[in-house]
């Protein structure tokens, strides 16, 4: 088991500090959006107009327990959580390190949510999905990595402290 999987929220790093790790690492860089996107033939705001969020999630669960991969660094969407198949495919192929940030230090980060492409429900916020997705973040992650007040390279250099300090994966929680 030589991947990493980083999981979180929308706006949590996972594409930006996934590519800056796979390049220290010597690793490739899978974003499983583009996954998707292939595998669909369509842009993932098509395949939400088209299939709603629920078969939107069918579908990344599926391409995402799919995943075959060696020394890689594997940044799924942040609604992967939803998906327990996925998520426990993750979990045997790779480390999964959760990037932690604040749902303050989120809002500020991502601005206009639709411009971002965050699916929210009728009446949901920010706070209620933070609120409703953390609980499984932490469910899933091998490891814990906390963002507030921390640039790229630091967080790079956080897992890579995190990974070489744990010789073996903690189990299901």
């Amino acid at each position: 088991m030589d991947n990493i999987t980083l999981i979180g929220m929308p706006g949590a790093g996972k594409s930006t500090v996934g590519i800056v790790l796979a390049k220290v690492l010597g690793y490739d860089f899978i974003d499983s959006d583009l996954l998707i996107q292939k595998q669909e033939g369509k842009l993932l705001w098509e395949i939400m107009r088209d299939e709603g969020i629920d078969g939107f999630n069918r579908i990344e669960e599926e391409v995402n327990a799919k995943i075959q991969a060696s020394r890689a660094v594997i940044s799924p969407g942040g609604s992967v959580i939803y998906g327990p198949r996925a998520m426990e495919h993750l979990r045997r192929i790779s480390t999964v390190v959760y990037l932690k940030v604040s749902c303050r230090e989120l809002s500020r980060r991502l601005g206009n949510l639709k411009k971002r492409g965050v699916v929210l429900k009728p009446g949901e916020t920010l706070q209620d999905l933070y609120r409703e997705r953390t609980p499984l973040y932490e469910k899933y992650a091998h490891l814990v990595v906390e963002e507030d007040q921390q640039n790229i390279p630091q967080v790079v250099e956080r897992i890579q402290e995190l990974l070489s300090s744990s010789s073996s994966r903690p189990s299901f929680r």
